[in-house]
């Protein structure tokens, strides 16, 4: 069991850090000319592809074959991936609109305040006290991730600021369905339903750009595959098969790792800035997400403190 469980932090833990490495591959393939079109779209077909051979050569595809699920759980499995389509294209298009791919994380980053928001409406879970110390902790964390303290002339296209935001919405989506929906499904199989949805998003979105402008297709054997296993094939299936084990609690935390990785990358492989004030701002953000979910691991001692 304690190895079942190491194994399903290392899988959750794996899926953000890929998540937190694409948005400098993003970056680096629209320095080599591509559009959002052609990187959303590849990276959704790929990576679909990729989680269908996967699922072929899945150890229980003989269980697989003789169990039935509903076409009610497909359905839903596949209207939840939506989320994930809309995730990739918003995010991609903030980093298109110049929003630097270290402030990008941060504003996908507020789907952790979000999901309490949804928790709220949803559950009608009213935020105790600690969780409203960690999202206003979270909000000032993000005013110096985003160096707009320190620096008055910081200047953030408005255009691409809100499909950060967008993105957020969208990732807190995925992320609050993502450990409910078809759990007697296996991890490969209920991956290439989400990436159905996902896929059948992205088309729907760009189906006019793909159809009325020219198509690089060797986006394909290029960036598109680094982007389909990073972006598409590995988080998904990862998530799927860690977050019921480990718990949204502690997945939340480990999915955080997200955040750094990718500031890291923008720092080392783009070669953006990041000040002392923008790090501060993330562990901020980090301690805070801690906050949100240290209730959930040691309920018992946290009980008392998070109800005064």
């Amino acid at each position: 069991m304690k190895v079942n469980y190491l194994k399903s932090l290392f899988f959750v833990a794996f899926a953000a850090a890929s998540y937190g490495v694409l948005a400098t591959f993003v970056r680096l393939s629209y320095n080599d000319g591509y559009t959002t079109a052609e990187v959303t779209f590849s990276q959704a077909v790929l990576g679909l592809l990729g989680l269908i051979i996967l699922h072929g050569f899945s150890k229980n595809k003989k269980e697989n074959k003789e169990k039935k699920y509903a076409l009610s759980d497909k359905l839903h499995l596949v209207l939840c991936g939506t989320s994930f389509g809309l995730t990739s294209t918003f995010y991609y298009l903030a980093v298109h609109y110049g929003i630097p791919v270290s402030i990008c994380i941060v504003l996908l980053m507020q789907a952790v305040w979000m999901g309490a928001l949804v928790d709220f409406i949803i559950n009608h879970k009213k935020p105790t006290l600690v969780e409203i110390v960690a999202i206003v902790t979270i909000l000032l964390g993000t005013l110096l991730a985003t160096n707009l303290i320190n620096e008055s002339h910081v200047q953030l296209n408005a255009t691409g600021v809100i499909f950060g935001i967008l993105a957020a919405l969208s990732y807190t989506f995925s992320m609050f369905t993502s450990n409910k929906i078809a759990l007697t499904m296996p991890s490969a199989l209920r991956s290439v339903y989400l990436l159905v949805g996902a896929t059948l998003m992205v088309s729907l979105i760009w189906a006019h750009a793909l159809i009325t402008q020219p198509f690089h297709f060797s986006i394909f054997y290029t960036w598109g595959i680094i982007l389909a296993v990073f972006g598409t094939i590995l988080p998904p299936f990862l998530f799927t098969k860690g977050m019921p084990i480990v718990g949204i609690g502690i997945g939340s935390i480990i999915a955080s790792l997200e955040l750094p990785v990718s500031v890291m990358m923008a720092k080392f492989v783009l070669n953006e800035k990041v000040t002392l004030l923008q790090w501060l701002g993330i562990v901020l953000i980090l301690i805070a997400i801690v906050l949100l979910n240290l209730g959930l691991i040691i309920p018992k001692r946290f009980k008392k403190i998070k109800n005064k």
